[in-house]
Order: C-alpha cells, then sequence, then structure tokens
C-alpha cells in the first residue's frame, strides 16, 4: 500500500484551512470529514464574526464555502470518521470505521471537540435558536435580553461575566452548593450586578417552540420558571482524542499537548489542529489560524523527510 502524502482528520475550520495551505503546496492531502462533517459549525445559525463575511453566513453555509475552496485546489474530501490508529512505526496507520486501513506520511488531527450536554430534549430541538454552548459566539444576539448559564466552574464564570457586560439579566445555575470556579472569578461573578446565582439548581426543562421562552429549574425549595430568550450550556467540552490514544499525550483534560509555538505532537509527522489542541478560544478563526499552521508544518517535515 503505497502512503498518502497527508491525511487530514476532521472537516471543520481546522481541516479544512489545513487542507487549502497543504493542497496548494502540491501536497495532494485527502480529508476524512468524520462523523459531524463541518464541526460544532453546522449547528450554528448565524456566524457574524468572522472575517471577511460583512453581511454574516450562516454555520453551514460558511462550512459548503470552506470545503469548496479546499476541494478547489485538490483536496480530496471523503466521508469516513478514523476509529483507531497504529502510530508506533512509520509510515503512519489509520483504520476507518469501514474497516479500510490508510497509510500516511504525515497526519493532521484536527477532530475537534463536542461540548457536554444536559441530556434534555429541548437542547437538540432549540440549538441555534436560544441555546448555545458559546457566549462569545452568540451573546450578541442576546443583547438587552435575560439568559441562563449552566456550570460551576470557570467556563461558566467567564460565560456570565461576558453575557453580564451584554444583557439585562444573567441567571447562573451551579448544580451544588459552591462553584468550582477559580476564587478571583467567583469573587467578580459575586460582586456583578447582572448576575444572579443559583446554588444547588438544575435545569428541568426548557421551555419554547420556536425559540426558548423560559427555563424551568428545580432546588430543593422549589420548581421555578425563569423567563429567558437564552440558555448557555457551560459545562465543558471534550476533545474528539480517543481514537488516538494511546499514541498522542493529551493534558489532564484531554486535549492533544503540542510543542509550544507549532502544532507538532509528540508523534514525528503528527500535527494536532483547532479545538482538539485548544481548551481556551474555541472560535472558528482560531481553529482555522492552527489549521494554517499545521499545513506548513506538515509541508516542512515532508520536504525535510524526503531529503533524507
Amino acid at each position: 500500500m503505497s502512503p498518502i502524502p497527508l491525511v487530514i482528520i476532521g472537516g471543520g475550520p481546522a481541516g479544512y484551512t489545513a487542507a487549502i495551505y497543504a493542497a496548494r503546496a502540491g501536497l495532494h492531502p485527502v480529508l476524512y470529514q468524520g462523523p459531524n462533517p463541518g464541526g460544532q459549525l453546522t449547528i450554528t445559525g448565524d456566524v457574524e464574526n468572522y472575517p471577511g463575511y460583512r453581511n454574516g453566513i450562516t454555520g453551514p453555509a460558511m462550512m459548503e464555502d470552506f470545503q469548496a475552496q479546499a476541494e478547489r485546489f485538490g483536496t480530496i474530501v471523503k466521508a469516513g470518521t478514523i476509529t483507531k490508529v497504529d502510530f508506533a512505526a512509520y509510515p503512519l496507520e489509520l483504520i476507518l470505521d469501514s474497516g479500510e486501513k490508510v497509510v500516511a506520511k504525515a497526519v493532521i488531527i484536527a477532530a475537534g471537540a463536542s461540548a457536554k450536554w444536559l441530556g434534555l430534549p429541548g437542547e437538540k430541538r432549540l440549538y441555534g435558536r436560544g441555546v448555545s454552548a458559546c457566549a462569545i459566539c452568540d451573546g450578541f444576539f442576546f443583547k438587552g435580553k435575560t439568559v441562563v448559564v449552566v456550570g460551576g466552574g470557570d467556563t461558566a464564570a467567564e460565560e456570565s461575566l461576558y453575557l453580564a457586560n451584554l444583557c439585562q439579566q444573567v441567571h447562573l445555575l451551579v448544580r451544588k452548593d459552591h462553584m468550582r470556579a477559580s476564587k478571583i472569578m467567583q469573587e467578580r461573578v459575586l460582586k456583578n450586578p447582572t448576575i444572579q446565582v443559583w446554588f444547588q439548581t438544575e435545569v428541568k426543562d426548557i421551555i419554547g417552540q420556536e425559540t426558548v421562552e423560559a427555563i424551568e429549574v428545580i432546588n430543593p425549595e422549589a420548581t421555578t420558571r425563569i423567563p429567558a430568550a437564552g440558555l448557555f450550556v457551560a459545562i465543558g467540552h471534550q476533545p474528539n482524542t480517543l481514537p488516538f490514544l494511546p499514541y498522542i499525550t493529551v493534558d489532564h483534560q484531554g486535549y492533544i499537548q503540542t510543542n509550544p509555538g507549532t502544532t507538532q505532537t509528540n508523534i514525528p509527522g503528527v500535527f494536532a489542529a483547532g479545538d482538539i489542541q485548544d481548551p481556551h478560544y474555541r472560535q472558528a478563526v482560531t481553529a482555522a489560524g492552527t489549521g494554517c499552521m499545521a499545513a506548513l508544518d506538515a509541508e516542512r517535515f515532508l520536504q525535510q523527510a524526503s531529503r533524507n
């Protein structure tokens, strides 16, 4: 089996940007879209903060543009999910969900991260219509309105503080009787007059058919409806790193670790881009930026390998 020069795993902003750069460099990349072609943007409504789309664009339409541009330069886009890898030897071996084996000289992992959800039926039905997992992405749409944030860690605190600058009222629901967030973040939340913290409180239901109208919550005292236009679930993300273990080094949260200033992982010839290696920003534009970096790093690796 002849090795493919470059395999890109993941069809989100990072993967497609890597494909655009790699294809233009003549690396003939093959991109596997994974279980959610287009990534999290395919379930996102309007995207107004990505440069170049001055009138905004829907998430699915933007990912169609990304794919078309990658294919224009010769990227081969394939359906399929990488479910297992063998990085113990070189070249690198990948196994698809169909059972097919693929061998590559270099690999860019851009499989993303998945938001953790509460498991309520209304989450999927109203996602993009009031339900969100990213305040920076969607907070603007709730300017002057009342929203609910769920979570007790630093992410929930950061989302609440960000939304407090835009919204009329922010209700922060914390499942336990205390927050897990750092002390300084807790102090900022508790001192902010726009944020009301509800301890020992969980979401029972999301009210609304076409859009979010209210959040039904339950705590030891009572069941209450909070009128709100939005629900932000901030209980964390899960990087999609399982297929790459135990070969790829990850941090305590499961995010792929890369060498500082690069996208190089602990395995020569394997690079990581996008949300799968980014626990902090999780934006389409930052994912695309690391996709560019990964393609350039892969190009240098392949050039050096060809000389040896």
